[in-house]
């Protein structure tokens, strides 16, 4: 079930917030772990018996590790617990993967497996693996009751599209939160913004992306129209959806960390992962990059930790080379500007910065979302007239102008420039009158769109099916 559905929106939601907030305080975790797990089960039923597996082991091993008289045991139920997470990970999403190499390699024909990927497998895989480890270092305690930690794990907001949520962030909520007016106007907020930036400028951002691969003609405009309009979905899609859980987090007392902020105005490529999936570079900091020495080791050893990083990065988004290209490029460039590029960086005037971030972002994205090592090449070709292609057509021509100003608007929006004039409006008697009139006709003009948009049935790709 997606987010931006008519399902969701006016059955399940309704649905949930109903029977959360008439239920007793120590009920609405099983309120929400119920809700939840049909959430999950609305497209994949099968794959809910995984998840209660999951839960239930990672359950057991924490309390094991709590209870283990020795730090050699609890180390080996740490581990254990970790390859069993990451055991059901591999399966389902890199079976098929290792076997195609194996046999490119032999020569041989072993059949694959066509497993289908249960979807938000990488996100539950990751937070399953945080609270096992925070468990061990001793920076949380494990969960007792397995209601309060399966609801942790399956918390439908942001179980299939992140943010990554670690247990340690929000234990003492699963246990005491508090519900206020407050809480759910801001809740309410950000998920209508979420919802218009996924329904409403994602979506056409997909719809141009569709278009430009069953294009017959194709330019070197094209491509980079193509590139532009890719950044663009998926920053709207997955910041959008972040938006919604946010938002929903919050309207059910829950407060999650940032995901996004404002990627596309970043001076580097560190800054821009620093602002990019920002719940995601944390885990691996903290979980991989650390563990490995970080930057307090000898200069190799420190770019070969920022190239693990990178490649388990690009292979956590997706079993296939291109995903490893992908972070590999960004680990070449994150120690190309370490080595030598931040300091002429720091130094340029900012508009440079800006268009060497944006230029590599769209390279990096090209990559991501082609599909196979040859597909990107091809794609990268184009983009620089390296394949014959004439520079412009009437196509392209007919779709620039018909996208030109939804591709103008979602730049403009990708900044913070709207958010900034909103929070200057609001701090004088006029502004701060004006806006909240506006807020609840917003709300509703955003609702009416989106669902009269999702009524007719067009374009509402998922991104997510991928991780």
């Amino acid at each position: 079930m997606l987010f931006s559905s008519i399902p969701f929106l006016y059955y399940f939601l309704p649905a949930v917030l109903l029977c959360y907030f008439a239920a007793p305080k120590k009920l609405k975790n099983a309120v929400l772990f119920v809700f939840s797990l049909v959430f999950y089960a609305w497209g994949e039923p099968v794959y809910v018996f995984l998840m209660a597996a999951s839960i239930t082991l990672a359950w057991a091993f924490g309390l094991l590790m709590e209870r283990a008289k020795s730090a050699k045991a609890k180390k080996a139920f740490m581990i254990v617990s970790v390859c069993i997470s990451f055991a059901f990970l591999c399966y389902f999403k890199y079976a098929d993967f290792f076997i195609a190499n194996f046999n490119a390699a032999t020569g041989l024909s072993v059949p694959l497996l066509r497993i289908a990927l249960p979807v938000g497998i990488s996100f539950y895989t990751f937070q399953i693996a945080s609270y096992t480890i925070d468990i061990y270092r001793g920076e949380a305690k494990a969960k007792r009751n397995i209601i309060d930690f399966g609801t942790y794990v399956v918390l439908f907001p942001q179980l299939i599209a992140g943010p990554i949520v670690r247990y340690a962030d929000i234990a003492l909520q699963l246990e005491n939160r508090t519900h206020t007016l407050e809480k759910t106007a801001y809740g309410i907020h950000r998920f209508c913004i979420g919802l218009g930036k996924k329904v409403l400028f994602a979506n056409a951002f997909g719809e141009l992306c569709s278009i430009f691969r069953e294009s017959t003609e194709q330019t070197v405009l094209f491509y980079w129209i193509y590139a532009a309009g890719f950044m663009l979905q998926i920053y709207f899609d997955f910041s959008g959806y972040s938006d919604m859980a946010i938002g929903l987090g919050r309207i059910f007392g829950f407060t999650f960390l940032e995901n996004f902020d404002f990627p596309y105005i970043s001076k580097s490529i560190t800054e821009f992962w620093r602002r990019w999936h920002m719940s995601l570079g944390s885990w691996f900091r903290d979980y991989v990059y650390i563990p490995l020495g970080g930057n307090r080791v000898s200069k190799p050893r420190w770019f070969f930790n920022i190239f693990v990083v990178w490649f388990l990065t690009g292979f956590w988004h997706g079993a296939d080379w291109q995903f490893i290209l992908w972070g590999v490029f960004y680990g070449a460039l994150l120690v190309i500007e370490k080595l030598w590029l931040k300091k002429y960086l720091d130094k340029a005037p900012a508009v440079l910065c800006h268009i060497y971030v944006l230029f590599f972002t769209a390279i990096g994205f090209v990559i991501f979302n082609s599909t196979s090592i040859g597909g990107a090449f091809a794609d990268l070709k184009g983009m620089f007239g390296l394949a014959n292609l004439p520079l412009l057509g009437e196509e392209t021509l007919y779709y620039l102008k018909s996208y030109g100003f939804m591709l103008v608007a979602g730049a403009i929006l990708a900044t913070p420039a709207v958010k900034s004039v909103l929070k200057k409006a609001d701090k004088t008697v006029l502004g701060a009158k004006v806006i909240s009139f506006a807020k609840p006709v917003f709300y509703a003009a955003v609702l009416v769109l989106v669902t009269g948009y999702l009524a007719d049935g067009s374009f509402n790709p998922f991104l997510y099916f991928r991780f």
